[in-house]
């Protein structure tokens, strides 16, 4: 009777110990005070460069998701003005560089209806297209385009749009701030 009561105790502190997210579990290891996901509302991972404790547990929980083949990448810098984030974070560095070209390529005639499209060259069933929606001459000679970039990662659509616009004397098209 007292082993069994014992076992009861132990399944119960167990169930609720599992319920608890493992952040509410472990938190006071590490010292820190509750914060954010770490996401950026695009769903990218704004924690780079933080404390050195959370590094190394995302670390080893980086490795483990990449062991499962959950993506997590981040914007490389040469993309900045051409990929929103929500497009970027779920495209590998040299993926991002085949959309970037691809929304250079499809703004560099300056026509509606200008389409580029990638495929990748490091993972299967991940592609984009982008392709320009409408332009508008602003009044101090700024040329602006309405662009939609459409990706496809392992079936899974992503569309987002994105107004893009060139300086007179400018080279080409950046995302225009909001």
């Amino acid at each position: 009777m007292k082993s069994g009561m014992q076992a009861l105790s132990l399944t119960a502190v167990l169930a609720m110990a599992m319920a608890v997210p493992a952040q509410a579990q472990f938190g006071g290891l590490l010292r820190s005070t509750p914060r954010s996901s770490g996401k950026t509302a695009t769903g990218c991972d704004d924690s780079a460069g933080k404390a050195a404790g959370r590094s190394v547990i995302g670390g080893v929980l980086g490795g483990l998701a990449s062991r499962a083949g959950l993506p997590s990448f981040l914007p490389v810098p040469e993309v900045a003005g051409l990929l929103t984030d929500a497009i970027a974070c779920k495209l590998e560095p040299k993926e991002q560089k085949q959309a970037a070209d691809a929304t250079l390529e499809a703004t560099r005639g300056e026509e509606v209806g200008s389409t580029s499209t990638w495929t990748s060259e490091t993972r299967q069933n991940v592609s984009g297209t982008s392709t320009v929606v409408g332009k508008t001459q602003l009044a101090d000679g700024s040329t602006c385009m309405n662009v939609n970039d459409v990706i496809i990662v392992e079936g899974e659509e992503t569309t987002v749009s994105k107004r893009m616009c060139k300086k007179p004397g400018a080279a080409r098209y950046e995302i225009a701030q909001a």
